[in-house]
């Protein structure tokens, strides 16, 4: 094969491969942005940030350790949640649906009721659960486009191989000739580096949201929960407990019936 026939070969099929890698690289970054919007978002609410963790620092966990700290609530040695005289207060509100959902809950009841038994059984608080999840955006990691058709690629072999081929039978004669062959050579080995520019540019290797996903799954607890354990360590015991026990004994916390005045024991 001439070395005129494949320089021209060379420089137009190299041309679209990096041209191909430019255009994945920029969806790449444009997915990357997005992906980082969505996790800042739900990063911006400490709740959503605690959907998916164990259930010690999970977001309903951490709507009962806000209920304590804002006096709204109390917690006994068996873990019932029991209203205090402030929850009746119209302006004193948790100001976020979950804490409010679950303090709207415990009024509901006859008699203090355990987190976990209201978890559980709750068919209003599971919904105002369900909804506040449903509000999460749908997370998206950098990820990494499709992979070429296996076509291109097994096409793309064929012609690095035929190429090699080529280049290998070559006898240049003349400078013109030699500087064709140089030029071949040069745009095989930009081919077959390409391999790796198209990785990078589909992704692969990209850690920039590992922060995000690091906060997200194993950073610090909630505030609430923080605060809770370093304010009274025993309440966030008991609170646990509290998560434990769903099982109705003496203190049955079951729904009030309409007209019923909330009872604080």
């Amino acid at each position: 094969m001439h070395a005129y026939a494949l320089a021209s070969v060379a420089v137009p099929v190299t041309a679209v491969l990096y041209g191909l890698a430019g255009v994945v690289r920029r969806r790449t970054a444009a997915r990357h942005r997005s992906a980082l919007d969505r996790w800042a978002a739900v990063l911006a609410d400490p709740y959503q940030a605690a959907v998916g963790r164990w259930w010690p620092g999970d977001e309903t966990q951490a709507a009962a350790a806000r209920l304590l700290l804002d006096g709204l609530v109390t917690v006994n040695h068996r873990g019932n949640l029991i209203p205090s005289p402030a929850a009746a207060d119209p302006a004193r509100t948790p100001g976020h649906p979950l804490p409010e959902a679950l303090l709207a809950a415990l009024l509901r009841r006859t008699a203090p009721a355990t987190l976990g038994s209201i978890e559980l059984r709750d068919a209003e608080f599971h919904t105002a659960h369900r909804e506040f999840r449903a509000a999460r955006p749908a997370l998206l990691t950098v990820g990494e486009p499709a992979r070429p058709a296996r076509f291109g690629l097994y096409l793309l072999l064929a012609e690095l191989i035929v190429y090699l081929v080529g280049l290998m039978s070559l006898q240049p004669d003349g400078d013109a000739e030699w500087v064709a062959a140089w030029v071949a050579w040069a745009g095989l080995i930009a081919q077959v580096g390409w391999f790796r520019v198209y990785d990078r540019a589909r992704g692969v290797g990209w850690t920039a949201d590992a922060d995000a996903v690091q906060a997200l799954h194993h950073g610090p607890h909630h505030p609430a929960l923080q605060a809770l354990g370093v304010r009274d360590p025993e309440a966030l015991r008991r609170l646990r407990v509290s998560r434990l026990r769903t099982r109705r004994r003496r203190n049955r916390g079951r729904r009030r019936r309409a007209g019923t005045p909330a009872g604080v024991q």
